[in-house]
Formats: structure tokens, C-alpha cells, sequence
């Protein structure tokens, strides 16, 4: 019996099935982040802290994989930083949805600019469209002052992660899946951001 191609629809799923995230890693990163989240944050920043935490798991973790970032994740942390903006600035929810937004374009802009200034430079992407997404939420989420932050420790990390396997295995052309390491620094920096005084 011959192997029938596969139609556009079962190719897609097929396709589909790659970018949703290890559920043991999910269920037990989304637990860990949220039970931090409620041990040491105030209620309505706990809750928007594990929703972002749930996020990050499941791109981290698909990234790691696959070296994609899923609009899921990046829209939805940008969507839900915006939402979280609005519900935890006390004084002028709006003002504070609209810093959030200013934000979030900046941060996106930036890094696509990164991205467009290595391509033409070096003739290859060295930045997915899914990071300059993630961004955006970067941007929606964190207080301007530690956006710089979130983006030092993910570089930091990931250049850490690169040079040692590249130490190890003698291959000195890798392939690092930057959002692996931008997820977990937007959740941590948050995380730290929203810490009472």
C-alpha cells in the first residue's frame, strides 16, 4: 500500500502540531510561575504574572524546538500586556494602556530595525519576525526602564548558550532560537518589576 500525499488541510495540521508546547512542560512551568506569582505579588498582578507566565512557557518551549515563535504567544502576550496595562494603572487606566502602546511600538520597531540592519550587512536573517513580535510585548508588558533589562539577560544567556556548544561540539555555526531565551527573561523581569516596595 502506497503512502497517499497529504491535502493542504492535513499538511497544515500536520504543520500545526509542531508548534504547541511540551504539555509537562507547559502544565508544570505555567504551576511554577504562578505559584510565585501568588506567593509574592499582589492579586491582580499575580493573575496577569501567571497568564504571562503560561505564555512564555509554551514559546520558550516551542522556539527551543523549532526556532518559531507562534502568533498565540506573541500577539497574545502583546494583547494581554496591553489588557494589563489598562486593569493594573490605578490612577489613569487609559493613560496607562496608551504608555503601553507607545511602548510596545517602540520595542518592535527597534528590533526590526535590528533585524533589517544585520540582513543587509551580513546577507542572512539573524532575527525571526516572531522576535520583533515578542517585542512588541516586551514593550506592553515591562516599565520603560527595564526593557533594556529583559533584553541584556536574553542576550547574555543566549550568547552563554551558544559559545559553550559551540565549545563542545566544535561547530562554530549555530542557529540559537532567541525567543527561548527573550520568554523567560519578559516573565522574570516582570515577575521582579511588579514586586512590592
Amino acid at each position: 500500500m502506497t503512502d497517499q500525499p497529504l491535502s493542504a488541510d492535513d499538511a497544515e495540521i500536520e504543520a500545526d502540531v509542531s508548534l504547541w508546547p511540551n504539555p509537562r512542560v507547559f502544565f508544570a512551568g505555567a504551576a511554577a510561575t504562578a505559584l510565585l506569582s501568588f506567593m509574592f505579588l499582589p492579586t491582580p498582578a499575580a493573575i496577569a504574572s501567571s497568564l504571562l507566565g503560561a505564555l512564555m512557557i509554551a514559546g520558550a518551549d516551542v522556539d527551543a524546538r523549532e526556532l518559531l515563535l507562534p502568533d498565540a504567544v506573541t500577539l497574545g502576550a502583546t494583547a494581554s500586556g496591553l489588557a494589563a496595562a489598562f486593569f493594573l494603572t490605578r490612577h489613569d487606566p487609559w493613560t496607562g494602556l496608551g504608555v503601553a502602546a507607545l511602548r510596545a511600538t517602540g520595542a518592535a520597531f527597534a528590533l526590526f530595525a535590528l533585524r533589517d540592519i544585520h540582513q543587509r550587512l551580513r546577507g542572512v536573517e539573524g532575527l525571526g519576525l516572531g522576535d520583533v513580535k515578542l517585542a512588541a510585548a516586551i514593550g506592553a508588558w515591562l516599565p520603560l526602564e527595564f526593557i533594556s533589562l529583559c533584553f541584556t539577560l536574553a542576550a547574555t544567556a543566549a550568547l552563554a548558550s551558544v559559545a559553550l556548544h559551540a565549545f563542545r561540539h566544535k561547530v562554530w555555526d549555530v542557529k540559537a532560537p532567541f525567543g527561548a531565551f527573550l520568554c523567560p527573561a519578559l516573565w522574570l523581569v516582570f515577575f521582579v518589576s511588579a514586586l512590592p516596595p
